[in-house]
Order: C-alpha cells, then structure tokens, then sequence
C-alpha cells in the first residue's frame, strides 16, 4: 500500500504543469506560501478527523528539521532561480538526474549496475518527452541556472534517500510546511511584488495545488519511502514528465507526439531492467 501512495504522488507531480497554467500570474514564493500553508493545514484537518490531539509537537530532531526544510524549500527555490537563468527546457531535464541519483543511493553494491543501466534508459525516456522535436543546445552563459538545476536534483535525491531512512513520523511534513510557507514569504517580500487580486480559477488552482502536488504529496511520498519498494518507486518517478505531457495534450495544451511512445519505451524497459531481481 506505502508504494501505491508514491505512485499517487507521482500523479500528483505529473499534474503540475497543467495546474500551473492556471496560477502563472502568481509570483513563484507567493505561490509557494500560499500551497505550502495548505500543506500545513492538512495536517491539522487529519487530526480533526482521527480526533487526535492538535498541537502534539513534530518528533524532529535537528538533522531531520535541516534536511526537511532544505528538501522542499531547497529544491523549489534552486528550481525557480533556475528557470531565472536559464531556460525552462535544460532545467528541466537537467533537475530531473535525481531519480537516476536516488536509484543509485539506494543500489546495493550488487545491483548498482542494473540500477545506473535502468536508470539511464529512464533519463533517455525523459530526453525525448522534454526535448520533442528540439535539440539540446548548452549555453556557457546559461551555466549558472544549470549548476542550480543540478543542485534540484541533487537536493531532492538526498532529501528522498534521507527520509527513506528516517524514523519520523510522516505527519511532521506539516510541520515542515509551515517553515517552508514562513521562509517562502520571507524571500516574496524580499524579492517580488505582491499579487494578491486573485480570481475564482487561481483561487481554485492554489487549492488543488496544496492539495495535491505542492503539498499532499509530499505526506504521501514521505510515507512511501518509509515503507514502501523505493526502487521501484525511483523507476516510477521517470513517468512524471509522460504522464504530464499526456495530461496537456489531452487538455489541448500540447500536441500529441510519436515521442510519447518512445519514451514511453525507454521508461519501461529502463524499470524493468532496474527492477527485475535476478537475470539468466
């Protein structure tokens, strides 16, 4: 069950770019406070509901309140500098190493060539749906976004390896939340201009996306890496960008293409070769 609500987190992931279509007027640390208050707040209608006491305090220590916070503030904030600096397209690609990463942290010294195999096959498989029909094409002046990209995946495959090994409760990503939502205003006030005369649609995509994939999904993945097959779950996290662009095309926000299908190959393959327990 722990690995199906990774999976559900996933699809959570892979519905960010449709929702964020809806909230790109927003400023992005403006955005992240306010769905990371969300975040929060399930915490608390959670205990609502099991009748549990509210205000019980976080069972983290001080390593685990470090790398929470680095985790989901961290990435985000390297991902927004990133698309500052460079373009969306490399970033991208680049920020999404960290399943590869992740696969190899939790290889055994048995498996890793299996798993850096796999994982290469998946990252292939992400090549083809982030670069349909285009080139990769580096740009010197563009390396700062890209080394800033590169610290997304770093931050996240760490962050996941980390808590596939903590002991906290799962329901400390609330208290998690909170940090992230008060330094995520802290950098708004600092860095952007306020845009606060939301409409209904935005209202409604800021709810959807504290809901879902800049919020509830973090609980979901924290309890999946806990308990559940973390390498199938690193296999599984190359589906992100697919069913993402799926999800766009069939909203007519992109258009269909036979890289769908090609990469569609490259993931399977991949989480077949990283997963299958004994070969021969």
């Amino acid at each position: 069950m722990a690995t199906f609500y990774g999976a559900l987190a996933i699809l959570m992931w892979s519905g960010l770019a449709l929702l964020g279509t809806a909230t790109a007027a927003i400023p992005a640390f403006q955005l992240l406070f306010l769905c990371f208050s969300i975040s929060a707040s399930l915490l608390f209608i959670k205990r609502l509901i099991y009748r549990q006491p509210l205000l019980t305090k976080p069972s983290l220590n001080f390593n685990q309140w470090l790398v929470g916070i680095v985790g989901l503030f961290g990435f985000h904030f390297c991902y927004f500098m990133a698309i500052k600096l460079a373009p969306a397209i490399e970033v991208s690609l680049i920020s999404y190493i960290w399943p590869m990463l992740f696969a190899l942290f939790i290889a055994t010294r048995a498996t890793f060539v299996r798993s850096f195999v796999g994982s290469l096959m998946g990252f292939i498989g992400i090549y083809f749906i982030i670069f349909d029909g285009g080139d990769l094409q580096f740009n010197q002046s563009y390396l700062l976004g890209y080394a800033l990209a590169a610290c997304c995946a770093l931050i996240w495959s760490s962050y996941s390896y980390f808590q596939s090994r903590s002991t906290n409760s799962p329901d400390d990503i609330g208290w998690i939340s909170i940090a992230v939502a008060c330094l995520s205003l802290a950098v708004h006030l600092t860095l952007e201009t306020g845009y606060w005369q939301l409409s209904n649609t935005q209202l409604l995509g800021i709810v959807l996306l504290g809901i879902g994939p800049v919020g509830g999904a973090f609980y979901l993945w924290d309890i999946a890496l806990k308990n559940g097959n973390k390498k199938l779950l690193a296999s599984l996290s190359y589906l992100t960008p697919l069913i993402s662009a799926i999800v766009l095309s069939i909203a007519g926000l992109n258009s269909w293409s036979s890289n769908i299908l090609i990469s569609l190959m490259f993931i399977l393959v991949g989480g077949i070769i990283s997963n299958k327990k004994k070969w021969g």
